[in-house]
């Protein structure tokens, strides 16, 4: 039991210890114009998060701030009672003082503020860090004013003039007449002109007014000629809207918000070794062994955007720069995207080319053998004007022969007194009748032979097509002692197509059906009916008594160069076939008990 009371007895010792070391260090911060003026607001504000950062106790921060470094009529007596008055009983562990203003005055004063508590100079431009105590600790920044003018010369070289913008704050004015002694070498070089007589409305005017190969150095806008008070960055900010020239300076805080760039103060590197600093005193370490070097300004950076605006060659940027708030262009952010839209899109465009030269291709072929089918149709219908050109020879004998005898007639009648008038008549009627016969014959022949096109296409009337072949075929028909009836349709039944095409499938079919009959024995009969079926469409059939087609000639009967006939091609039927389907019908062959059937279907068209 007594050991149980000794553990909870050290235990409890041992939580009351750290809660005794984990006391937070109080640190109180001095602006030197206020918490919310540039660039003492970013030192400010970064110094407190590396101090929470590098910090293994808690720290508790207090902030004040001087007034003397905006008027010049501040009462620093009655700063240094309220800094007694409010922070005598918080037993403070370190009095950090941010900018040169706030140095100065705790310089001034250190013997009436907390003269035991450490102190630690931050953020103190080098050229106003001489008069530090050596019991203090400092951390400076090396302020290169003339590089920035420098700078602008090196990367325009045609500058003529240089707009500074600065205040008209004792602080200020302060900054003005250390860059007026600065500058004065360059003043040879290069007009410039100061801004701490204007309001900023004036600056505005101004800026927006500038000569051709002008530069607008930005120094700082704490309180302008008016007396009017500007926090924040919202000076540079207007500035720059309405500047019609690039803008430099040498605070990195004012990075981002119009300034081109250059070697800039390092407000990052600044306050982190600040708060490096106050963590080493904190923790016990003395302020005046503590030797930083001044802070140089960072390497030179540039804001893309402003060299773009101003038309500012990045070739033209010193050796080292870097660049910020670059603009990524469409192909930067979506390169791999666009990378595979633009292989698709040669890929697109290759197959596409080669597709079009496939197409180009198959079209040349496609008119070489329409060329060779037309030639082939052609020669088709040589042949079979060759197969009936005896029977023809004969047809035109007897109208030629007719002809010749009522002209030696009409030659007598003339010569006969007295002439016979009616008669002489009655004889040149028949020879004008048969002079049309043979007319009508050779017609029928030479539209056989000659080569059709697409425009010859027309609508016909099937059954006058018919009627057609048959006085073509009929002399053959007579011949061969065929008996041709014909069944046609009592509507007339319209088909789009060329005459002769047509013509010459019906020819072919009928030839074929004679052919088929020749070794067969009596009767020779050929039917040719027409007709209009259920589905609309225009129906022919040709069928004969001939011995019929086998199964296994059904099958390729339509195949080229298959032939029954001794003498045959076989070209008849396939070109017959080519001729329906290319006018988009139907051509087939059917077997009966006795004979064959050919039968072809065509569209119906209008008349």
């Amino acid at each position: 039991m007594k050991t149980r009371i000794y553990i909870s007895s050290l235990v409890l010792l041992l939580a009351m210890s750290g809660t005794a070391f984990s006391q937070p260090k109080r640190v109180l911060i001095v602006h030197s114009v206020g918490r919310d003026f540039s660039p003492w607001d970013d030192y400010g504000r970064k110094i407190r998060e590396e101090l929470r950062i590098q910090s293994k106790d808690p720290i508790d921060i207090f902030e004040v701030s001087l007034s003397t470094a905006r008027f010049p009529d501040g009462n620093e007596d009655a700063f240094v009672s309220y800094v007694n008055a409010v922070f005598s009983a918080r037993k403070l562990d370190l009095i950090m003082t941010i900018g040169g203003p706030a140095a100065r005055f705790f310089q001034q004063n250190r013997k009436r503020i907390f003269p035991s508590i450490p102190t630690l100079y931050a953020a103190l431009a080098q050229q106003m860090s001489a008069n530090a105590p050596a019991t203090d600790a400092m951390v400076s920044v090396d302020v290169d004013v003339l590089s920035t003018l420098h700078q602008i010369l090196n990367l325009v070289p045609e500058t003529t003039k240089v707009f500074v913008v600065m205040g008209n704050s004792p602080i200020e004015k302060l900054w003005l007449q250390e860059m007026r002694k600065l500058f004065e070498p360059l003043a040879s070089r290069v007009e410039i002109t100061y801004s701490n007589e204007l309001s900023l409305e004036q600056i505005l005017q101004q800026v927006a007014i500038l000569p051709p190969r002008t530069f607008i150095v930005y120094g700082q806008m704490l309180v302008d000629a008016a007396g009017v008070v500007h926090e924040g960055k919202a000076a540079i900010g207007r500035i720059h809207a309405v500047a019609n020239a690039p803008m430099f300076s040498e605070q990195d805080a004012f990075f981002g918000l119009g300034v081109v760039g250059g070697r800039m103060t390092n407000t990052s590197d600044v306050s982190r070794q600040t708060a490096a600093v106050a963590v080493r005193i904190l923790n016990g370490e003395s302020p005046g062994s503590i030797k930083m070097p001044p802070i140089p300004a960072a390497h030179p950076r540039f804001d893309s955007r402003e060299l773009k605006r101003w038309n500012i060659s990045e070739g033209q940027l010193p050796p080292g720069s870097e660049l910020f708030f670059h603009v990524p262009s469409l192909w930067e952010q979506y390169r791999p995207q666009l990378t595979g839209i633009l292989a698709a899109i040669l890929l697109q465009a290759g197959i596409i080319a080669l597709l079009l030269v496939e197409r180009r291709r198959r079209i040349v072929a496609q008119a070489e053998a329409t060329s060779r089918r037309h030639e082939v149709v052609r020669l088709n219908r040589v042949t079979t004007a060759s197969v009936l050109s005896s029977a023809i020879a004969h047809e035109l004998y007897q109208p030629l022969g007719a002809i010749l005898s009522n002209a030696e007639a009409a030659q007598m009648l003339i010569k006969a007194h007295p002439l016979d008038v009616a008669q002489l008549g009655e004889i040149l009627s028949d020879i004008v009748r048969d002079e049309q016969r043979a007319s009508e014959i050779i017609n029928g022949l030479r539209n056989l032979l000659n080569n059709r096109t697409g425009a010859d296409l027309q609508p016909l009337n099937l059954n006058a097509t018919v009627r057609d072949v048959v006085r073509i075929v009929s002399p053959e028909v007579t011949r061969r002692g065929v008996v041709l009836r014909t069944i046609l349709a009592t509507e007339q039944l319209w088909v789009r197509c060329d005459p002769i095409h047509l013509q010459q499938v019906i020819i072919n079919l009928v030839m074929n059906g004679i052919d088929a009959m020749e070794d067969v024995a009596n009767p020779h009969e050929l039917t040719i009916r027409t007709n209009l079926t259920d589905t609309g469409k225009v129906e022919a059939r040709i069928s004969d008594s001939g011995p019929g087609i086998s199964n296994e000639q059904l099958t390729e009967i339509f195949d080229a160069f298959v032939t029954t006939k001794p003498q045959g091609t076989g070209l008849g039927l396939p070109i017959a076939r080519t001729i329906v389907e290319s006018y988009g019908g139907e051509l087939w062959a059917e077997s009966r008990m006795r004979g064959a059937v050919f039968s072809f279907t065509l569209p119906l068209a209008r008349a």
